[in-house]
């Protein structure tokens, strides 16, 4: 079974910068040619999709509250998928989730991320005080 795990949250104050990674234990598994998604999901809202990237092609997704501050990369080396977060501000306070699929048209240079990717991570919490 693919398990992702994301690391990487903690207590920031605004303005501070984290940095999440996503990767896989699982052997043979590989983030190469598919699509990660990075959602993330507050106390009482519902999840939200805030970034995606293709790792076949490079094609990248942010959403209207996190572009500019965030950037998804891919470290095909290190298997390993991030999200940069920097300015981050009280309302990106949330539990961070990674998921990927084999299918990279789950995420949408349009759409961003869709929640019917395969494979998800248990999420890690981002807290930022203000």
């Amino acid at each position: 079974e693919v398990q992702l795990m994301e690391s990487g949250g903690g207590l920031v104050q605004a303005g501070g910068s984290l940095r999440l990674s996503c990767s896989c234990a699982a052997s043979g598994f590989s983030f190469d040619e598919h699509a990660v998604g990075w959602f993330r999901q507050a106390p009482g809202k519902e999840r939200e999709g805030i970034s995606c990237i293709s790792t076949i092609d490079g094609v990248t997704y942010y959403s209207d509250s996190v572009k500019g501050r965030f950037t998804i990369s891919s470290d095909n080396a290190k298997n390993t998928v991030y999200l940069q977060m920097n300015s981050l501000k009280p309302e990106d306070t949330a539990t961070y989730y990674c998921a990927a699929d084999w299918f990279t048209t789950l995420c949408s240079i349009r759409r961003g991320p869709s929640g019917d990717m395969d494979y998800w991570g248990k999420g890690t919490l981002v807290t930022v005080s203000s």
